[in-house]
């Protein structure tokens, strides 16, 4: 089932077309990458389906319901978790509290009292911790972490309010490669046994060829291609404005992870 449809979206700023007649679909338990050099386009398209921007033509489709231009907020509300570049947490509070705060917006009771928040939905934030594999460091201040379990931990509360659909913003920045391949495993793992859809932008190509179903190739604001991961490690066109020898190194890399 499609679960998100972006039809034909454009958005300029001046003179500067940032997007161009960008469609591309995304299905349930699917994970599809935007990829492309920088100024294509990447993140003006992240942020028209988000809600962040809204685009001066065209439509995105959650389920089959129009969310054109609604903002975050609402976005959020409709069954749409975001996690970010650089991870946002609450740095003061322990790793348990940041899941909570999150349940607690989801349910619309941040008006609770302090003592009386600090008990709400404990159960499920743990749950949801040990499904990210952060439960035995729940009473830890999430600012002694390590930053590749601060990203653990925001996939956390970015599952905190049931999404359908889950974007990620460059998700393994700022990671060692192991942590990146750890991190992009367990999403894989939860979107698929979840049937939840991921769209998430992303540089590290060993990441994006490892773990994504489908990849879409923006530059300068259009779509020059789209399928699996394989077909467009073989376009001529995408090898020649961005992969280069690098993209293919990585494909030969998740292959042979693939078959072990």
């Amino acid at each position: 089932m499609t679960l998100l449809a972006a039809e034909r979206l454009n958005k300029a700023f001046g003179g500067v077309v940032a997007a161009k007649d960008v469609s591309f679909a995304l299905a349930e338990g699917e994970m599809l990458a935007i990829i492309g050099p920088n100024g294509a386009g990447k993140s003006t398209t992240f942020n028209m389906v988000g809600g962040q921007l809204a685009p001066d033509s065209g439509r995105v489709l959650l389920a089959g319901a129009d969310i054109t231009g609604q903002p975050p907020r609402a976005v959020c509300r409709l069954g749409v978790g975001r996690t970010f570049q650089v991870a946002q947490t609450f740095l003061s509070m322990t790793v348990l509290g940041n899941v909570q705060m999150a349940l607690i917006a989801h349910h619309g009771r941040t008006r609770e009292v302090v003592a009386r928040a600090e008990a709400l939905y404990r159960n499920q934030a743990l749950a949801l911790l040990d499904r990210v594999g952060m439960a035995a460091e729940a009473e830890r201040p999430i600012g002694e972490l390590a930053y590749g379990d601060v990203k653990r931990v925001e996939l956390a509360i970015a599952l905190a309010a049931s999404p359908r659909l889950l974007l990620m913003d460059e998700p393994t920045a700022g990671m060692a490669p192991r942590e990146r391949a750890g991190l992009m495993q367990l999403v894989a793992n939860i979107a698929r046994g979840q049937g939840i859809g991921v769209l998430f932008t992303e540089h590290d190509m060993d990441a994006v060829f490892a773990h994504a179903d489908r990849i879409l190739v923006l530059v300068r604001g259009e779509v020059i291609a789209e399928g699996p991961p394989e077909q467009v490690r073989a376009n001529a066109e995408v090898q020649r404005v961005y992969l280069g020898q690098s993209g293919h190194r990585a494909a030969l890399r998740a292959r042979r992870a693939a078959h072990g």
